[in-house]
């Protein structure tokens, strides 16, 4: 996937079909018109003789940091996820837009000029309750009459249900907040994770005897509630890559009297022969699979030591029975 961080820096000499958004989550609605833009692309493609190539623009820093700071934040996805996720299903470029209060500025007319300018843009592929520009100025019906100023198609792709539920970022948030993973995947249409650098901690879980990678989490990141989950741990080894079942602890350790929240994962069965099991510095990816227990003040390190370990068994059970996630059986909303 060919990739910027600002508009202007592209320029793309064939006919394109673009989607733009925050697209927090890259949920099962999201990829519903990610779909649809392709299919869309695709059948452009005879008319204009040439391939079209599709393409995602999003936002870094989140609008809402730029025009409403002081409302708190909480991010599914980093902006570079989301282009990774985009790319995976097929899109050939994407953009990370700077957002400014400049930026911010732009009324809906000079932003579809830029797109025409810089991307050659023949198709804007977008949801019913989407608008953009200045003051969210470009509604639908604004953007249908730019459609024909500026010579581009204007696509709305309805909403979608899974199993009657509406899909939204704001619901797979909540989720999370209740520590209900499999409902947060089953609206991603995969895992939540959480990607960050390995970095030393104070060693307390190899004094134990049971050592763990001591996660760092990105700023803004929306974490599931504090507890045990059975996790996936997944990263790259002398560029192979590497996936480890694994139990994390996410919270504050009150049993050795912790203030600041980590995420601390211990994989299981690692390392494998030939493998190092020195991962500070490397990035990891933990896949949050199922909740198994909320963080608790045990008497003793003791007790804390057999909990742990009956955590462990515990993973090994509710990994062994977890399904895989595909995303499929996409239901259009009605209206």
């Amino acid at each position: 996937m060919l990739q910027w961080i600002d508009i202007d820096q592209a320029q793309i000499p064939g006919p394109t079909f673009v989607t733009v958004g925050n697209f927090d989550g890259l949920h099962r609605g999201h990829q519903a018109l990610l779909q649809k833009l392709r299919t869309l692309a695709a059948d452009a493609a005879d008319a204009f003789a040439t391939p079209v190539q599709t393409g995602l623009i999003t936002f870094d820093p989140h609008p809402l940091q730029v025009l409403q700071p002081a409302i708190p934040l909480a991010l599914l996805t980093t902006p570079q996820e989301r282009l990774d996720l985009a790319a995976s299903f097929g899109l050939d470029f994407g953009v990370i837009q700077t957002f400014t209060p400049a930026f911010a500025q732009l009324d809906a007319a000079a932003f579809m000029r830029r797109l025409k300018q810089h991307l050659n843009l023949a198709g804007l592929v977008v949801g019913p309750d989407f608008a953009l520009g200045h003051a969210r100025s470009g509604d639908l019906a604004q953007l249908r009459r730019l459609g024909e100023l500026v010579d581009y198609q204007l696509h709305v792709v309805n909403l979608i249900d899974w199993q009657a539920r509406p899909v939204r970022s704001s619901a797979i948030r909540q989720a999370l907040q209740a520590g209900a993973v499999v409902d947060a995947a089953a609206l991603l249409g995969r895992f939540y994770t959480v990607t960050g650098q390995v970095v030393r901690g104070d060693q307390r879980g190899r004094q134990l005897g049971i050592p763990t990678a001591n996660v760092q989490i990105p700023p803004l990141k929306a974490l599931p509630a504090q507890g045990v989950y059975a996790t996936r741990t997944r990263f790259l080894a002398d560029g192979l890559p590497q996936h480890y079942d694994s139990v994390t602890n996410l919270g504050v350790r009150p049993t050795v009297d912790g203030v600041q929240q980590r995420l601390e994962t211990h994989l299981l069965d690692f390392p494998r022969p030939g493998y190092s099991d020195d991962l500070y510095g490397m990035t990891v990816t933990v896949e949050f699979r199922a909740r198994l227990r909320g963080e608790i003040r045990f008497p003793s390190v003791e007790a804390l030591v057999t909990q742990i370990r009956q955590d462990i068994g515990a993973a090994r059970q509710a990994l062994g029975q977890s399904p895989s996630l595909t995303v499929d059986s996409l239901t259009l909303a009605r209206g």
